[in-house]
């Protein structure tokens, strides 16, 4: 099954084992997230070794999923250890993914919905102390 599959491959997969997201994705993909729109299987290689880069540990607690069809959706907990966020230290991100398949089981569309100040933002010490003032006082 493809999300058996999805879920497998993500808690293995890092900048050494890209080769991986051939099993997966079709070789016309549609990768979107809150910052890039990806087209292609060598393009989102391509950005994925760009991202895993400077990842020390990355982990997923994937929690519901929902399915219909071809169309799926996967909640997660995403546990990210960036040399140039958070000082270095894991942090969770929260989100969704929706996937669709292809004719053949292999996911021609995934789309990330994240809040970038999660992941991103709030990981800058400057920046990120500015947030959660603001936050605190919301």
């Amino acid at each position: 099954m493809i999300i058996e599959d999805f879920t497998q491959i993500y808690q293995r997969l890092n900048k050494d084992n890209l080769e991986l997201l051939t099993d997966l994705y079709s070789a016309d993909i549609t990768f979107i997230d809150p910052l890039h729109r990806i087209e292609g299987i060598d393009n989102l290689t391509v950005y994925f070794a760009g991202l895993y880069d400077n990842v020390s540990s990355i982990s997923f607690d994937f929690e519901e999923v929902t399915s219909d069809k071809n169309s799926h959706f996967i909640t997660w907990d995403m546990t990210l250890a960036h040399s140039k966020m958070n000082g270095g230290e894991p942090y969770v991100v929260t989100g969704v993914t929706h996937l669709k398949t292809d004719g053949e089981e292999k996911i021609s569309y995934h789309r990330d919905y994240y809040d970038v100040g999660q992941m991103l933002y709030e990981q800058i010490p400057l920046i990120g102390n500015i947030i959660s003032l603001i936050k605190r006082r919301l």
